[in-house]
């Protein structure tokens, strides 16, 4: 039998189709590694824990270091974030994370998303939406993630 280049060229060409074929549909399945999914769990801890206004599950998802900014410039570490999240002067009526992106980075998680939110204040009832932009940064400690700093820009 004897091998052209043209058959030979057509025979790479199919088996490279081929493998690029198998690899499109492989893609779908790679395409959260687990801990993204792990770090995917704890934004939505997160964000279920504010609405809550829970200050133990709040607590046990941030690090000790925490470093908490809001839109207005504030910061915080972890004890007056979850003293000031929980202290029932407003509440949540909703809290959705809007397009979130994570990129895991060796024992760090780069976490971004548009936040959409309404309060209410216990003072007086008036209603306060919020329209802001979320960075937050997550550590892996152990086998677990806690978020290490959070920063908000109003939009």
């Amino acid at each position: 039998m004897t091998i052209n280049r043209r058959d030979l060229a057509l025979s790479t060409l199919a088996a490279s189709t081929l493998a690029a074929s198998a690899l499109a549909f492989a893609a779908p399945a790679l395409a959260a590694s687990a801990d993204e999914e792990a770090v995917a769990k704890k934004v939505e801890a997160f964000r279920l824990a504010q609405i809550a206004a829970d200050p133990k599950a709040l607590g046990a998802l941030c690090a000790d270091e925490v470093s908490y900014s809001h839109s207005s410039g504030k910061v915080e570490d972890k004890a007056t974030f979850v003293a000031n999240a929980t202290d029932g002067k407003s509440k949540f009526l909703s809290i959705e994370y809007k397009d979130p992106t994570i990129k895991v980075v060796g024992p760090a998680a780069i976490v971004r998303f548009h936040w959409i939110a309404e309060q209410e204040m216990a003072a007086d009832g008036k209603k306060v939406p919020t329209n802001l932009h979320i960075l937050m940064n997550w550590q892996k400690q152990g086998d677990d993630w806690k978020l290490l700093s959070r920063s908000a820009t109003k939009l």
